[in-house]
């Protein structure tokens, strides 16, 4: 099938499918990681961005976790509790607004980010370059 004059170049059909399915095998690979060091893909995911926070405090708050992992709040909240439960996280209340409950990793919770990320090293890179120079 051919696009018409209107529709987008093949050249760049083909580059966002080479990416999409970059992203595909480099979502897939972090999942087997993630479990191969005893943590569930959303809990890796939750500990990432936790870890990676932008304002590099390494630590976060659940109305922020919901909105970098585009998930409702009660699904963040239920995860955040499961993840306490398992030792990986800490909540820490805000000294200056009580209201405000941060979320930081555990030494165990390090431990296993640590590994797993490590592990990557090698499908970040290749999902890196593909992004940066395409198919």
């Amino acid at each position: 099938m051919q696009f018409s004059m209107a529709g987008p170049a093949l050249d760049e059909v083909i580059q966002t499918a080479e990416l999409r399915a970059a992203l595909r095998h480099f979502l897939r690979e972090s999942e087997r990681v993630a479990m191969r060091y005893g943590l569930t893909p959303q809990r890796y995911l939750l500990l990432l961005m936790i870890k990676g926070a932008p304002d590099r405090s390494e630590r976060s708050t659940v109305t922020e976790l919901s909105r970098r992992l585009q998930l409702a709040q009660h699904t963040v909240t239920e995860l955040v509790g499961r993840t306490v439960r398992a030792g990986l996280i800490r909540r820490t209340v805000s000294s200056e607004d009580r209201r405000v409950v941060y979320l930081s990793l555990t030494a165990k919770g390090e431990r296993k980010l640590a590994d797993s990320f490590r592990d990557l090293e090698g499908e970040r890179r290749a999902l890196i370059e593909v992004a940066r120079t395409g198919p």
